[in-house]
């Protein structure tokens, strides 16, 4: 079976004042569109943990102290010739300095084959 991979889902956390700007954002740049529709994208409340080292700036909490923040894990599709503009502009807007992003290779359903 040959597999291209055309589409991936980009999934990236970030503190809730911050995901309308960061959606908006990102899916201007391109990610988030499913057939005729736009700005497509998941939401999952979550909680995340980082412990700045000293050479860090964090935009919440304090060097060398484990802190536990109210996140959003938001996921977009977006085309593979997108993504590196989208993951650019990821990088953009998010608060933080090293913002953790997933970027998965998606398997479209036409190369799918009956066993």
């Amino acid at each position: 079976m040959n597999i291209n991979i055309n589409k991936v889902k980009i999934i990236v956390t970030v503190p809730s004042e911050h995901v309308d700007n960061l959606r908006n954002t990102i899916c201007e740049a391109g990610a988030g569109k499913i057939g005729n529709y736009t700005h497509c994208s998941i939401l999952t409340k979550c909680i995340g943990t980082f412990k700045p080292l000293e050479r860090a700036n964090p935009y919440i909490g304090e060097k060398n102290k484990l802190e536990v923040v109210n996140e959003e894990r938001l996921e977009v599709i977006c085309d593979i010739k997108k993504a590196k503009k989208v993951i650019s502009k990821i990088r953009e807007v998010h608060p933080y300095e090293e913002p953790g992003i997933d970027i998965i290779p998606l398997i479209d359903e036409e190369t799918l084959q009956d066993l």
